[in-house]
């Protein structure tokens, strides 16, 4: 697959989530996905005001990180997450699910933190981060329908906080679960525009790198 700078940059979407992020770093971050036209940047709640502000003006997104990095809070709190994101400018919101109810089988609990965050979010686009490298192939695949059916607009693969590489294998087999046309974010270990472009051929539809990966230097 051949894709422009330009398109390529538009899939990307360019993270900072470290606990100890500055405004410095924050400045830093929008930089960049300014100086790229990336697609979007993500970041915690209590930045996204100041993102917003820094990329006022620009084509680049803010999507808010709601339950990060570990998805298991309640799920009234991740709604009232999503709540203030929205109501400070957030563009698009991006959820871990709650991985240990549905290893539990809980999954009308599952099912219905996303319905709720979807609600919430006030018809911006969600997506549902599933942290695979924790889940059995059955698994994967019930967070895939949950998902599907629960009015998010994508599955986004992991993290990345700590989460290992995605692999080509991986992003296919997500692409074949979700169908043709429901997003797909692949996230974890990217650092590369060569693995970049295989992801989007093999069916991710958005790319998530950390800050510090300018992969248009």
């Amino acid at each position: 697959m051949t894709l422009s700078a330009k398109d390529l940059a538009r899939h990307i979407d360019y993270t900072q989530f470290a606990a100890d992020a500055t405004r410095g770093d924050m400045e830093k971050l929008c930089a960049a996905a300014r100086e790229h036209s990336y697609h979007a940047v993500c970041v915690n709640g209590s930045r996204v005001e100041l993102a917003r502000t820094l990329l006022d003006e620009s084509d680049v997104l803010v999507v808010a990180l709601v339950g990060f990095p570990f998805g298991a809070g309640d799920e009234d709190a991740k709604r009232y997450e999503t709540e203030t994101a929205v109501d400070q400018g957030a563009q698009e919101i991006e959820v871990v699910i709650n991985i240990g109810r549905l290893k539990d089988g809980d999954h009308p609990y599952v099912l219905r933190e996303l319905r709720d965050i979807a609600e919430a979010a006030d018809e911006r686009p969600v997506k549902a981060v599933l942290e695979t490298h924790r889940l059995t192939r059955e698994e994967k695949i019930l967070a895939c329908r949950l998902a599907l059916d629960s009015g998010v607009q994508f599955v986004s693969t992991a993290t990345d906080f700590h989460s290992p590489a995605i692999t080509i294998e991986e992003v296919k087999f997500l692409r074949e679960t979700v169908g043709t046309t429901f997003g797909l974010k692949a996230a974890g270990g990217i650092h590369d525009a060569p693995t970049v472009l295989k992801l989007i051929e093999a069916g991710a539809s958005r790319i998530g790198i950390r800050s510090g990966v300018d992969l248009l230097d």
